[in-house]
């Protein structure tokens, strides 16, 4: 470890050293053929290769884990026989997909419809013709945007499904992609616009390139926040929170938060929804932005004592 750089620096820059090596093997073996391989434990898809990757880079960061059978994978094909996506409406314009039983890490992804077409908001590991044919029916995918690493499972077929709809990640997560394609357009900067009317903006934290989507239109017009996993819905739908590592339990230091509130803090939402369906919903339903400020304000009180 070099001298002045911090744990959790030394160990996430191993990492991502790792995950680049991994895409370049990857890359590699799909001259070879082969199946584009999904990791069971978080449901990154990596690119085809005639064997499994020998390690999968994200669960091995410090944010995530290993299963406790060791490294497991299985493909879209295995996926496809016993597991299914359920597509659920939120709200005018707002689909919630859920694939059951649970896949990877669990969370759900979501369809936003807009005048200028659909916006798919994170991504799960499943996507099947029944899929298809129900997102086709709501208007398809014209651009697709996703939180961080975490999500990204098999965005690349999501993409693929709907005629290469560009992908959206922030420059910073370059080295996380661990199934390059010309569809992922990294972007630069702090905030862009999607389909012009959907903001969205990198608020660092949990990942470097982390971002959160505004939709304006979304909870009647008063404005809902895409949040992913940060900031996460409690199991009281009262209360937030902002983890470095959610299963490790490892939090962000106050800097941190200070400068995730400072993102959030011009957007106007009163909605937030989340990743995961946490008692029955994972949605904060009004004055979200009220609970973000409050409960950054608790969580800053309890790590400074």
């Amino acid at each position: 470890m070099r001298k002045g750089t911090s744990r959790r620096r030394f160990m996430g820059e191993g990492s991502i050293a790792a995950a680049a090596l991994a895409g370049l093997a990857a890359n590699a073996h799909a001259a070879e053929g082969g199946s584009a391989h999904l990791c069971v434990t978080c449901g990154t898809q990596f690119p085809e290769s005639a064997t499994p990757p020998a390690h999968c880079p994200i669960c091995e960061d410090e944010r995530q884990y290993v299963g406790p059978d060791g490294q497991k994978w299985t493909t879209l094909d295995q996926l496809r026989t016993n597991h299914k996506n359920v597509i659920t409406k939120e709200e005018d314009d707002l689909y919630s997909i859920n694939t059951m039983p649970k896949f990877g890490i669990g969370q759900r992804a979501f369809l936003i419809r807009t005048p200028r077409g659909n916006l798919l908001w994170d991504c799960v590991g499943l996507i099947d013709d029944q899929t298809i044919s129900r997102i086709k029916e709501l208007g398809g995918i014209a651009e697709i945007a996703i939180s961080h690493p975490h999500y990204y499972t098999a965005m690349i077929e999501w993409s693929r499904a709907f005629g290469g709809a560009p992908i959206h990640i922030h420059e910073a997560e370059r080295p996380w992609v661990m199934r390059p394609d010309p569809c992922v357009r990294f972007w630069k900067g702090e905030s862009q616009t999607l389909l012009g009317s959907l903001p969205l903006v990198r608020t660092g934290g949990h990942f470097e390139g982390y971002q959160v989507l505004l939709w304006p239109a979304g909870a009647e017009g008063r404005g809902a926040l895409m949040a992913g996993d940060q900031p996460q819905i409690g199991l009281d739908p009262k209360q937030v929170s902002f983890m470095w590592s959610y299963p490790n339990y490892i939090p962000l230091n106050a800097p941190t938060i200070r400068h995730i509130m400072a993102c959030l803090d011009p957007l106007e939402y009163d909605r937030i929804y989340g990743a995961f369906v946490v008692r029955g919903k994972g949605i904060v339903f009004t004055g979200g932005k009220a609970v973000v400020r409050r409960s950054a304000e608790r969580y800053l009180r309890a790590i400074q004592g």
